[in-house]
Formats: C-alpha cells, sequence, structure tokens
C-alpha cells in the first residue's frame, strides 16, 4: 500500500514539476505513515513538508497542488485531504482493503514474505560465548534476537548463513584448563586456594569430577602444561556439546561452528598482518603492531601485536572477518553484547582495509537482562558461578515464553524478564495472550465445521458484508504485516514483530468478546470466518519467524 502511495505522489511531483509548479522529490525522503487519529485517515505522507525549503512555498499550497496533478488511475483513494501544516492524508477505498483477504488466504504462509533480499548472502554471527562455562541469560538474549533475525532475513529473500564463533584460543582457555586441574587436585585430597581468575561454577566440579572417576590421579604426576592443554580440550568439548544441546532446545542451530584455532593455521593471522603492513595500515613501534584505524575514523590506533609477540583479540577479529568475506558473503551481521560499543569503530577500519565498504559490516548491540520474580530482582553472580543459565529458564518458562519474552523490547534497551510473568496463564502474559488468539479462532473453526460450515473459498464469500469498524481495522493491521516486515528487515529489529502481534492479537480479542462469528445469517458468517482465518495466517506466520509455537488448543 504504501509503496503504491508513494508512485502515485510522485508521478503527482514529476507532473507539477513539468508544470514548473514544484522541484524534484528524492523518492526515499517521502515518509508514509499511518495517522496515530483514525479520522486523519488511512495513510499521511510529509512531502508537501519535505519540498516547502526547495520550492519557497507554504507547504498547504505545495500539498494543494499535489492533489490537483494526482491522478488515481488504480482507484485507490475513497478520499483525499490536506491537514495540519502541510500534511497528505488518504483514505483507501472499502474493496481495496478487502482484497487483503483475498491475499492471505490465497498466499497462507507467503503472505508478507516480499523478495526483497534478491538472494543476497548474509552471514549471521551470533551468541559466540566462550566455551568456558554453559550459556546464561545474556547469551540467549543476543541467542534469540540472531535466529528470529535470521528466520526474518531468509522469510524475505536473503540467503541466511547462521555462525557460532568459538573463542578456543587465548587465555581464557587455559584458565578452564587450571580450573579443571585446581579441582581435580582437591578431588585427590590436595588441600587448593582457588584462583581468583579460575571459573569457579558447579559444572567445573562436575567436569573434574567425571575425569577423576575415569582416570582417578595419574595426571597429577605429568607435565602441568601439557595436562592444562589437555583439560582445555576435554572441558571445551563437554562445554561445547552443552551449549549445542541448550541452543537446540532453545530452538537455535548454527551452519557453521568456526574455530578460532583455524585462524592460526599454517599462520593464517600473521601473514594478513604482513600484507596489511605492506599496504600501510600497521606499523611498528618497538616491539609492537599498530594497526592505524584513526584513518578510518577511530579516535586511536590498535595494538595488533603485543610487545611479547602475542596477538591481541582485535588481530583474531581482523583476520576471521577477512575469512568470512573470502567465503562470499554480501553483507556480515555481528551481534555483540552492548559492553562492547567501543569496539566498533576499529573493526570499521579494519573493514575498509580489506577493501569493503563500511556498510558492508552491520553490528547490532544486545543489552543486559534483569531477571525478576514476582517484581523482585533474582540474585546473579557471574565471579562466583552462581549466574542463571538459559537452561534453568528453559526448564522454568518453556522455550516459546523464553524466545518471546527476550524479544519484548529493542535489542539495545534494557530488559526487564520476570519469570512469574512468563509462566502464567492469562492476558498479563504476553506470549499467551498472542497464543490464545491462535487457539481461540482455531476453536471458532472447529465450531463452525461441527455446524456443517466449512471455510469457503474468498471467491465465494461477500467482503462487502464486513463493514463493522472493528472488521475494517483487523483488515487494516493485516495489510501492513508485509509493511512491518520489511521495516524491520531494513532496520534490523526484530521486536517489531512482537509490537505486531501484540497489538494484532489485541484488535483480534477485542473483536470476538463484540462480534460473533458464526451467527444465524450463513453469508456473514462466511465473511467473518474468512476474516478470522486470514488473522489466524498471519498469528501464524509471524509466530514461525519468531521460531515460537501456535498452539490449536490452550
Amino acid at each position: 500500500m504504501k509503496k503504491k502511495l508513494i508512485a502515485l505522489i510522485a508521478r503527482s511531483v514529476e507532473a507539477c514539476n513539468g508544470k514548473g509548479l514544484l522541484p524534484e522529490v528524492d523518492l526515499s525522503r517521502i515518509e508514509i505513515e499511518v495517522p496515530a487519529n483514525p479520522e486523519h485517515g488511512d495513510y499521511a505522507s510529509n512531502v508537501a513538508m519535505i519540498l516547502a525549503s526547495q520550492a519557497k512555498q507554504n507547504p498547504r499550497k505545495i500539498a494543494q497542488s499535489i492533489l490537483e496533478n494526482l491522478k488515481d488511475s488504480e482507484g485507490l483513494l475513497e478520499k483525499t485531504q490536506i491537514a495540519g501544516p502541510g500534511f497528505l492524508n488518504f483514505v483507501l477505498k472499502d474493496d481495496l482493503w478487502r482484497n487483503v483477504l483475498r491475499d492471505i488466504l490465497e498466499q497462507k504462509d507467503r503472505f508478507g514474505c516480499l523478495p526483497i533480499g534478491e538472494g543476497k548472502k548474509i552471514q549471521l554471527e551470533f551468541v559466540s560465548a566462550n566455551p568456558t562455562g554453559p550459556l546464561h541469560i545474556g547469551h540467549a538474549r543476543g541467542a534469540v534476537v540472531g535466529d528470529v533475525l535470521s528466520n526474518l532475513l531468509a522469510a524475505t529473500g536473503y540467503a541466511v548463513s547462521r555462525e557460532y564463533y568459538i573463542n578456543d584460543a587465548g587465555n581464557q582457555m587455559n584458565n578452564l584448563g587450571k580450573s579443571v586441574l585446581y579441582r581435580l587436585r582437591e578431588l585427590a585430597g590436595e588441600k587448593i586456594e582457588f584462583p581468583d581468575n579460575c571459573y569457579q561454577g558447579e559444572y567445573i566440579r562436575e567436569i573434574s569430577g567425571d575425569i577423576f572417576r575415569k582416570e582417578g590421579s595419574r595426571f597429577l604426576g605429568e607435565n602441568e602444561d601439557e595436562t592444562i592443554e589437555r583439560f582445555n580440550e576435554i572441558a571445551g568439548a563437554v562445554i561445547l556439546d552443552g551449549i549445542r544441546r541448550d541452543l537446540k532446545d532453545f530452538g537455535v542451530t548454527f551452519d557453521c561452528y568456526f574455530s578460532e584455532k583455524e585462524l592460526y593455521r599454517e599462520n593464517g593471522v600473521g601473514r594478513l598482518l604482513d600484507d596489511l603492513k605492506k599496504q600501510g595500515f600497521i606499523y611498528s613501534d618497538g616491539e609492537t603492531l599498530w594497526f592505524k584505524t584513526t584513518a578510518y575514523g577511530d579516535d586511536k590506533d590498535r595494538v595488533v601485536i603485543r610487545k611479547n609477540g602475542e596477538p591481541t583479540y582485535f588481530a583474531a577479529d581482523i583476520a576471521y572477518h577477512a575469512d568470512k568475506f573470502s567465503r562470499g558473503f554480501d553483507t556480515l551481521i555481528d551481534i555483540w553484547g552492548a559492553d562492547h560499543h567501543g569496539y566498533i569503530p576499529r573493526l570499521q577500519a579494519a573493514i575498509q582495509a580489506l577493501g569493503r565498504d563500511k556498510d558492508d559490516l552491520k553490528i547490532i548491540l544486545v543489552q543486559l537482562v534483569n531477571l525478576l520474580r514476582a517484581g523482585e530482582p533474582v540474585a546473579m553472580s557471574t565471579r562466583s558461578g552462581e549466574f542463571v543459565t538459559l537452561r534453568e529458564v528453559l526448564d522454568e518458562v518453556g522455550k516459546d515464553a523464553a524466545r518471546y519474552h527476550f524479544l519484548m523490547r529493542r535489542s539495545d534497551s534494557h530488559l526487564d524478564f520476570d519469570l512469574e510473568v512468563a509462566k502464567k496463564q492469562s492476558n498479563e502474559n504476553p506470549v499467551f495472550y498472542v497464543q490464545y488468539a491462535h487457539a481461540r479462532i482455531c476453536s471458532i473453526l472447529r465450531m463452525a465445521q461441527e455446524r456443517g460450515m466449512s471455510l469457503p473459498d474468498f471467491a465465494a464469500i461477500k467482503p462487502s458484508l464486513l463493514v463493522e469498524p472493528e472488521e475494517r481495522t483487523l483488515i487494516k493491521m493485516m495489510a501492513r504485516y508485509p509493511e512491518m516486515l520489511e521495516g524491520a528487515v531494513k532496520t534490523l529489529e526484530v521486536h517489531r514483530i512482537t509490537f505486531y502481534l501484540n497489538e494484532l492479537a489485541g484488535l483480534f480479542h477485542g473483536y470476538y468478546n463484540k462480534y460473533k462469528v458464526v451467527t444465524d445469517d450463513a453469508a456473514l458468517s462466511a465473511a467473518r470466518l474468512a476474516l478470522v482465518e486470514a488473522v489466524r495466517q498471519v498469528l501464524v506466520n509471524a509466530l514461525k519467524i519468531m521460531g515460537v509455537g501456535a498452539p490449536v488448543k490452550m
């Protein structure tokens, strides 16, 4: 609908331009919005205000010129008007809205899936938690944002690859091996003062206990460095297996698990840094190597090789993103914790040094989750290892509620997640509210079938019987589903789907409470059955992208 209106307005402005009335307009600047007040029409445009400064005219005069030259050859408009300082308000014909029902009933699960991606290859890298402990709720939020964004992009025509980057090189893995070794020594009877930089969670005791049951204390007499390296591999594999299981139960799977160690094979990182040094992007300051990130807007240059010869995380990240682009992706999307905000400029600088456009890399930041129980904070401490894991949340509230609640806010906003609310079977619980709308419609359709009323084809109904204001509002809301998806793709904001579902479910519940769907009037019943079936289909389509179930009974 929006695209048709933009094209209509553009043709009118072009006609005005040909008459010397108005200058040309950049179509990307034309905004079509849904007015907050329904009395102001179905859509409104700011085009007159955009042209006012260029034309040096009053925006209302410009709006009048546009309306006078508007050629509605497709018969879209019932009424147009000028409002406020120069907004153009449009009311579409009822038949146009009712035809949306036909589109939904015919397209079914394809409705809303505009092919805007045109097959472009996108790689999403998300979660990527160090394999040094189980996933906690902070990781869970990033996981569901990445998974839903992957679903959304795939549904709108992109070729999507999902990747988990395994940080299995560096000091954190060495500390993991030490942690297991110290706990093993405790089990063997030694009195140990556990170092602060080691991992203290119960899962370390479990891994050490398993090794002790199988091997006893034989490792304690061997070379400590070799033992730590061996325990790195054992513990890392156990933890990564647990992460995979938790993610699978959370509805999240990956196309690729990429090991950081792969970057260092055959001196891959070193060779890349040598190439960048030859190109003038890297310089030495004594024994330290620096990347000239200030050349691309960073506030200071960044170290890639420390004085001791060890590469920094930044060096590995440059190599990793170079590897991603070498695999033929058009765009990379990384989903990070919000505490990595300051890291963005240096990585964008590296991308440009690699010969790519800055916009070929998108970064989505995910803020912290405040876990509550009946409004009271749940204590969490990663230092003591007493954090709340994804597994604990899944076991308590289930996959659907967990996924839905993690998407209740913008990803870069703090999120309050109340466990008690997520478990409620009431309208207080947003996921229950939306799923209940679907189950309610399924119940209506079953009842109609029991009365011998099957769901008719669109050609067999009279959509003109849907005259109630709430029916028109429901249809208009469903018509905006493709627009909402397109907006979510352009902004990479998956919470828009959650907001949309809440609003659509609310409109349906209000309609159901006011009107009977199955009535004594067969023709009206058929039209209303088609209406609620369309609502059901849109609910299913959106919930599928979110990875949330659509139960038929509740």
